[in-house]
């Protein structure tokens, strides 16, 4: 007899390859019911979308066997059992001396297998596999205080949008699929994750100058909880953040999704799910397609690190410690 939750496994067609999706009828999603093969189906339907998200970069798994309720498994390492045509880069981790080899998605089909194996959320490096010690992505996340509302949200990312313009770099914005939003930046490989990491800084001190609403404050104590905090730590090695198109693990199955500047004012994230999004792509397409064509020279932001330190600021606090 099958057990509670279970039911028959079905073989799917991804483009050239076949993926056995166990148990398609559990619920993931408890709000309005999702179930795996729902979240399945909503990949297939942003495919594009989240292999360009996803493509060539180390990618850590947020894993939820029994749906999103249960418990959550954080995976660096490709999940064992994969078929040979699923890719992998191995990664260095100096604090433990270990390697891992993480996925490295190419295609749709290593993503529908991973959510065959509990995979929900998706989050990649901001480096490729061709050097995965020089990122060449830049991103802001603009991650609100436990007393900060959606609305300073919305008005930091204007400003950001402003600083972005001066500089002459084009941003892609997008929702976190929670609280907050990000904005991506292509870099060139040039630099290592701590140059990244102090230009990124210097950004969000000259965004702090600009609005009372930010605070570049690193320890989570010493911050204003009304003000938002521009988490220029996400550029660091290893840290990740989820995934253009990827499905949050919440019961609501939000969307991290992207989003046009002219949008950002009446974009409400909650209403970007698993059940709305696959219309809207179906709609606009990928917003980020294009990403990869507008390049930022990213020496000018090593110039106000250097300049604000030179000033007596601080470099970027030890987001490990």
């Amino acid at each position: 007899m099958a057990s509670k939750g279970s039911s028959p496994a079905v073989e799917l067609e991804v483009e050239d390859k076949v993926v056995r999706v166990s148990n398609p009828e559990r619920v993931y999603f408890p709000a309005r019911g999702e179930t795996k093969m729902d979240l399945v189906e909503y990949y297939l339907a942003v495919g594009d979308g989240i292999v360009n998200a996803l493509r060539e970069r180390p990618c850590m798994l947020h894993r939820f066997p029994t749906g999103v309720s249960g418990e959550k498994v954080h995976q660096k390492r490709l999940p064992h059992g994969a078929p040979p045509w699923m890719e992998t880069v191995r990664v260095h981790f100096p604090r433990w001396n270990r390697t891992a080899d993480e996925l490295c998605v190419t295609e749709i089909a290593q993503v529908v297998w991973a959510v065959q194996m509990s995979t929900v959320e998706f989050h990649p490096w901001n480096s490729r596999r061709a050097d995965t010690e020089k990122p060449d992505e830049w991103r802001i996340d603009l991650d609100p205080g436990d007393e900060c509302d959606y609305a300073t949200v919305r008005r930091v990312a204007h400003v950001v949008h402003e600083v972005l313009d001066e500089l002459g770099a084009t941003g892609y914005p997008k929702t976190s699929g929670g609280k907050g939003m990000h904005v991506y930046v292509r870099i060139p490989p040039d630099h290592g994750f701590k140059d990244v990491r102090r230009g990124a800084l210097a950004f969000a001190r000259e965004v702090e100058r600009r609005t009372d609403d930010v605070t570049t404050t690193w320890w989570r104590k010493d911050r204003d909880p009304t003000r938002l905090f521009v988490d220029y730590n996400q550029n660091a090695r290893d840290h990740t953040i989820a995934a253009a198109y990827s499905v949050r693990g919440n019961p609501e199955g939000t969307v991290s999704t992207p989003i046009r500047w002219d949008e950002v004012d009446d974009a409400d994230p909650r209403d970007f799910t698993i059940a709305t999004v696959p219309a809207r792509y179906a709609e606009l397409g990928d917003l980020h397609h294009d990403i990869d064509d507008h390049v930022f020279d990213f020496t000018p932001l090593l110039e106000w690190a250097e300049r604000d330190e030179a000033a007596g600021a601080e470099g970027p606090a030890d987001p490990d410690e």
